[in-house]
């Protein structure tokens, strides 16, 4: 590491593939030292093997406060004095299914990780960013990954969408919480992005849900978002737009990148919800209803 690295030292949650990993290769390509968090040494071991000494692993689960305060002051050790120049919240899961079929510890499992587990480590890593007004350099900024999911709760992702929602208000209280120290919150919502968690998707079973009333539906939901996930944006568009989040002088408060902006999110919006709402159960194949 050199003084120049760790003077744009990174954070990264959720580091060993998709949108995480192509975050830490474009900090990497921008001269920054990069903190990935991973859950498995053998991650770790592959991040270090690709982008050798740009890069310290810290191995822990966001959802493990303890293991995540150790991971910062390993972090703290390695800055010194120095600022962290961002903490990237990017680590999260998707839980699916319809909702009255999805026991409660299912719905707790989602917010630990995507809710509770960016508390955590925002937390944790707050005074390396600019909460310990002692430490030298400017303060750094927060980016939250977020999803298009964060202001539009689709059909048999409602946990998803709703520790996402949880994200959005969080941020939004957080970033006029931090003005005190200068410290800035970013948030970025992507849609469709192609990254190895449309391959996990494929594996998830869904044939627990094939003697309810949504057995057509669930299935169908499925097949179109595996579709649309294989034909999603480019994962290193995401990293780009994350360094630009950590570097631009001015940036705004969210970001939305999408395939098909219009459609995907400028529509929707515009529509009466109730409108929104019979053209998605004529989509799936839901019953018409008087």
């Amino acid at each position: 590491m050199t003084r120049s690295s760790l003077d744009r030292a990174v954070v990264i949650t959720g580091a060993s593939t998709g949108i995480g990993r192509a975050a830490v290769a474009k900090a990497v390509r921008e001269g920054a030292h990069v903190f990935p968090s991973v859950r498995k040494q053998a991650d770790a071991d592959s991040l270090t093997a690709e982008f050798g000494e740009a890069v310290t692993p810290l191995i822990f689960d966001v959802a493990d406060e303890v293991a995540v305060r150790a991971g910062a002051a390993q972090v703290a050790q390695a800055l010194g004095s120095r600022k962290l120049f961002g903490l990237v919240n990017n680590a999260g899961i998707a839980v699916p299914g319809p909702l009255l079929h999805l026991d409660t510890d299912e719905l707790r499992r989602q917010f630990e990780i995507n809710f509770f587990g960016v508390h955590n480590v925002t937390r944790a890593f707050a005074d390396l960013l600019g909460a310990d007004e002692q430490r030298t350099g400017k303060p750094g900024r927060i980016v939250m990954i977020s999803s298009v999911g964060g202001q539009n709760g689709a059909p048999f992702v409602g946990p998803y969408a709703a520790s996402k929602f949880a994200m959005e208000g969080y941020s939004q209280s957080l970033r006029r919480e931090l003005m005190l120290y200068g410290i800035d919150v970013i948030v970025i919502g992507p849609g469709a992005i192609a990254t190895p968690i449309w391959d996990k998707a494929e594996q998830n079973d869904l044939k627990r849900y094939a003697n309810t009333p949504y057995a057509p539906m669930v299935e169908r939901v499925a097949d179109y978002m595996l579709k649309q996930g294989k034909e999603g944006l480019p994962a290193s568009d995401v990293g780009d737009l994350i360094w630009t989040c950590l570097t631009h002088p001015k940036p705004k408060v969210r970001y939305h990148i999408l395939r098909k902006p219009f459609m995907d999110r400028t529509l929707p919006r515009l529509m009466d919800q109730r409108t929104v709402d019979k053209i998605i159960a004529k989509r799936l194949g839901f019953p018409q209803r008087p």
